[in-house]
């Protein structure tokens, strides 16, 4: 599948959007296409999204009939995810200072 400009730009700002979740990401790469695999009914996007934070590596995919939606529903996965790790972060820097 050709990468357009717009799906590139799609993608770039959705995952900008989590930048505002933790200031710690490194690095993040995007892979977008047709999923592999018999399908009953018509195309299957996937997304599958890797950021590196801290020393850690998270990995979200998922798939949709729409690569659209499909980027969308890594972008919500990588936010409650996201969030959920600097929830944990902040406690343990929390109980780091009480010691």
């Amino acid at each position: 599948m050709e990468l357009t400009q717009a799906i590139r730009d799609y993608a770039e700002e959705k995952m900008q959007s989590l930048e505002k979740f933790l200031d710690s990401i490194n690095q993040v790469d995007i892979e977008v296409g047709r999923a592999n695999g018999s399908h009953q009914k018509g195309d299957v996007f996937e997304c599958k999204v890797a950021i590196q934070i801290g020393g850690n590596l998270m990995k979200v995919e998922r798939e949709a009939d729409d690569l659209y939606k499909a980027i969308d529903k890594v972008r919500d996965h990588l936010r409650v995810e996201l969030t959920e790790w600097k929830r944990m972060m902040d406690e343990r820097n929390r109980a780091g200072e009480k010691e």
